[in-house]
């Protein structure tokens, strides 16, 4: 027997790459299973040994961070596999960029995760589902992969984790990478790797805490969103704020109270690129650094949230150093 890791293992979790229309219900459901898209690819079929796993079948919007914990510690555990060169998550894409970022934190190995799905349902004429998935499993199946950590792989294009985001409610072409760009591509069933990840952390944890709030400020943002996810027990927050980190003077005592009870603060930018740094006065970064709020640097509103869940959920007592050790 080989020694060789060649089988690539689909885990299905259902998204519109597995959803069909409903007659009774008039909407579209996540019904088809792993095996079924595997039928489905035909002739686009890669030669790569793979076997299917079904892990859950609902739209990623109702996924929550508990599930996703879930999934990638299996993910993980699949990896262990000694035959196993890779992992394919077939997953809805409207919260696929957390799913990733969170898989990509959790990995402890170095073999390639690639999530996929689509924006066309399984029974349009002209569903997505098929390239795609066709292109992840041969990009789960290339040893170029190997230290890439988790990846989405979408309309022939790999993104890293930490850089994507969807960025079109309809179109087929949904996904893009932040300023760095996209890693890669897959060009006539040729993967084709155009830049490195930086150097990759994990977090060890047996747990997540799902107990934390995301809030996106606006012009005059107040309080009461602060206050209203202090006093429900939150165990962390997040802001998208202005900028480079800039708040409404209205919420630099609420910044300062949930530091002083232990509630850590991290600070994003609302913007879609560029990092966050203090450097105004007033109830800029300046001031809210003062406060005690900690700069999660380039990362997006929602994959500091998956971050200070995890470090929470694994009893991290030293947040704003484990932040920076990620963040940069």
């Amino acid at each position: 027997m080989s020694d060789i890791a060649t089988r690539v293992v689909v885990v299905s979790t259902g998204g519109t790459i597995a959803s069909l229309p409903d007659s009774n219900a008039d909407a579209l459901l996540s019904t088809a299973s792993g095996d079924d898209l595997l039928a489905a690819l035909g002739t686009l079929r890669p030669e790569v040994p793979v076997s299917t796993e079904a892990f859950c079948n609902i739209g990623s919007f109702a996924m929550d961070l508990q599930i996703s914990f879930r999934l990638a510690r299996r993910i993980d555990a699949i990896l262990a596999g000694p035959d196993v060169a890779g992992v394919v998550v077939t997953h809805g894409t409207d919260t696929m960029e957390e799913a990733v970022f969170l898989a990509d934190l959790v990995q402890s190995g170095d073999k390639p995760v690639i999530f996929t799905g689509a924006q066309r349902h399984a029974a349009e004429p002209d569903a997505d589902g098929p390239r795609n998935l066709a292109d992840a499993i041969l990009v789960a199946a290339s040893p170029a992969m190997r230290g890439t950590g988790a990846v989405i792989v979408f309309e022939g294009e790999i993104h890293a984790a930490r850089d994507v985001t969807k960025v079109h409610a309809s179109r087929v072409g949904t996904f893009a990478s932040s300023e760095h760009g996209k890693l890669g591509e897959i060009d006539a069933g040729q993967v084709i790797l155009q830049r490195c990840t930086a150097l990759r952390r994990s977090v060890r944890t047996e747990a997540i805490e799902d107990r934390v709030d995301l809030i996106r400020l606006a012009m005059g943002s107040d309080e009461r969103f602060m206050r209203c996810a202090l006093a429900s027990g939150a165990r962390g927050i997040v802001l998208e704020a202005f900028g480079r980190g800039n708040v409404t003077p209205a919420l630099l005592a609420p910044i300062r109270d949930a530091v002083r009870d232990g509630v850590p603060v991290l600070m994003t930018s609302r913007c879609p690129q560029g990092r966050v740094t203090p450097l105004y006065g007033g109830s800029g970064g300046k001031g809210v650094a003062a406060a005690g709020a900690i700069f999660a640097g380039d990362l997006s509103g929602i994959k500091a949230r998956v971050l200070l869940a995890l470090l929470l959920g694994a009893g991290e007592t030293n947040i704003a150093d484990a932040v920076r050790d990620i963040a940069g």
